[in-house]
């Protein structure tokens, strides 16, 4: 796997919602390195990925509330065990559960396999509530998708917390999941 700073020289055959990404990161000043690869669906595929990267890769999970009124993304570690008791407790939310893929299209135009953070990019209502996980925040470097699980990006972590997300006006919560849930 090569890693390429910045967007692709042709975006022939690219989703829309991949080259809004890079529109999104170049309009910002973002510096970020891309790989392109095969479809990473699980985590175990995103190894060698997570590697070439040298990032913290995230484990994103849409999650929503019983009356799917909340939704929230969340980001940990891949390594980190989740429990969504824990996570409710400690965001006051009852009976967490996975949300259906037609909610993260409906709010993050993405579709499962390749939800990251970016997608929030596409939630101008913000209906999803950004969640991280502590561990995230202490690399140098955060990777995700940008919107399609075909390349991964490599971003600083700083540019997210400080650039990325007020830019998409989405304010992260942080919170603590222990690492024996």
């Amino acid at each position: 796997m090569e890693l390429f700073n910045g967007r692709p020289a042709d975006c022939t055959g690219r989703l829309q919602k991949e080259i809004r990404c890079y529109d999104l990161l170049d309009s910002l000043g973002v510096s970020y390195q891309r790989i392109d690869h095969e479809a990473a669906m699980t985590m175990e595929v995103c190894l060698p990925i997570d590697e070439a990267l040298q990032a913290t890769i995230c484990k994103n999970l849409l999650l929503c509330n019983r009356q799917c009124t909340s939704f929230y993304l969340l980001m940990l570690p891949g390594e980190k065990p989740f429990k969504t008791s824990v996570l409710s407790r400690e965001i006051g939310s009852s009976r967490l559960s996975f949300a259906a893929p037609e909610y993260m299209e409906r709010f993050l135009d993405i579709t499962p396999g390749s939800l990251s953070v970016l997608g929030l990019m596409n939630d101008g209502e913000n209906q999803v509530q950004l969640l991280i996980d502590e561990d995230v925040l202490k690399g140098e470097y955060i990777g995700c998708h940008p919107c399609i699980n075909t390349s991964s990006l490599r971003l600083k972590t700083r540019d997210l917390m400080a650039v990325i997300l007020p830019a998409m006006h989405h304010t992260p919560r942080i919170v603590t999941l222990p690492v024996d849930a």
